[in-house]
């Protein structure tokens, strides 16, 4: 197990012609339209994003909106299956949402930003790091998270940097997991490394016993999990039942709090990368921000955790843009409003976007679960 010394080692950081581009402002509204899991194995990934990013748009609403425009985000369900996700975005389209905002997952994700592209939507803050979405470039694709690739290579060069070299991955076995996959590759290939073993775990299942015995039975010294919160708990419960004494390391599409409070105890030691500050850590501006607008909803049911936060930040990055893009907003200005946030600082989180980047961000960080619920970066 990773002593706290050892943690510490390694962590880090035109307007278009036609009505359709302005319809979806009628009656006073900016409307968005999310597709995510709230139902199913990773249904807390898309509450707690769209918990997030609801605080903040109801503050700005609260505020009198954007140009006296009140900011609406719809959601459906997907639960986490590219079908369903594919059916939603067109319905969003038929309803003409001014843009797509917050979907939430790579196979989901990878199905919708075509569609987008095609009717010339922009695609707002997706919850993936996946390359595919980012290359080759899409002006209608605005990224504030970092990548998968970030987040692997900051794992990687952790464990190598604490001697541990013999690496598995568990991973989900679809474009998610094989993006997050493609990231351990390169990390440890510039190292003139591979993988000892890996396994996967179907989409929306906990089935992992084959997984267990195959990368058991390779006795690596940590094992990287690219999957969603119930099969990485599922897997990491069964590992040690099997006597596996190693690492576990996760990428930030896991669920952090999730995937806590599913381990409870069992939890201790494991290792989340993250892609957003600390929610829990006051020594950011945006931590403060975020933790003050959470309590001020005063419910029980929106809590400040790593998820929620992603959400914030990606409606508080949003709504910069929409300002941006004039007094009658359009969909080409919003696009030109994103790329005019240029280079700033969001509470001490760094955002960059312009014409040729739409990708805001690299920030990575480490956090582990404690054991009790909670999370220290």
């Amino acid at each position: 197990m990773l002593t706290r010394r050892k943690f510490s080692i390694g962590t880090g950081a035109v307007l278009v012609a036609g009505v359709n581009s302005a319809r979806a402002q009628s009656n006073g509204k900016i409307i968005l339209g999310q597709s995510a899991a709230f139902t199913g194995p990773a249904a807390q990934l898309g509450i707690q994003f769209n918990q997030g990013a609801q605080v903040y748009f109801d503050q700005v609403n609260a505020q009198g909106g954007v140009g006296r425009q009140q900011i609406e985000l719809r959601k459906l369900d997907d639960g986490y299956e590219p079908a369903r996700c594919v059916e939603n975005t067109k319905k969003f389209i038929a309803d003409d949402v001014f843009a797509l905002f917050g979907y939430i997952g790579t196979p989901t994700s990878l199905m919708a930003l075509p569609i987008a592209i095609k009717e010339k939507i922009p695609f707002v803050a997706p919850f993936t790091g996946a390359m595919g979405l980012r290359e080759p470039f899409s002006r209608y694709a605005f990224h504030v998270r970092a990548s998968y690739n970030d987040e692997t290579e900051l794992i990687v060069k952790q464990l190598t940097t604490l001697g541990l070299k013999k690496i598995a991955v568990f991973y989900q076995n679809d474009a998610y997991g094989k993006a997050g996959l493609e990231g351990v590759h390169l990390a440890l290939g510039r190292l003139s490394l591979k993988p000892v073993a890996q396994a996967t775990v179907e989409r929306n299942s906990v089935d992992v016993g084959q997984a267990v015995k195959t990368l058991v039975a390779a006795q690596p010294d940590a094992v990287v999990q690219i999957g969603a919160y119930k099969a990485c708990a599922a897997f990491i419960r069964e590992a040690r039942k099997a006597g596996y004494g190693g690492t576990f390391y996760n990428v930030s599409f896991v669920g952090t709090q999730a995937l806590a409070d599913d381990l409870g105890k069992d939890g201790a030691g494991v290792v989340v990368s993250q892609v957003v500050p600390s929610p829990y850590n006051p020594a950011r501006p945006i931590a403060r921000e975020f933790a003050d607008a959470v309590k001020a909803v005063g419910s029980k049911e929106v809590q400040a955790n790593f998820s929620s936060m992603e959400g914030y930040l990606a409606a508080k990055v949003f709504v910069d843009g929409l300002k941006r893009a004039g007094g009658k907003p359009t969909r080409e200005s919003l696009i030109t409003g994103l790329e005019n946030i240029g280079s700033q600082s969001f509470g001490g989180f760094s955002v960059s976007f312009g014409p040729g980047n739409h990708v805001a961000s690299r920030f990575v960080e480490l956090s582990m679960l404690t054991g009790d619920g909670r999370v220290r970066t």
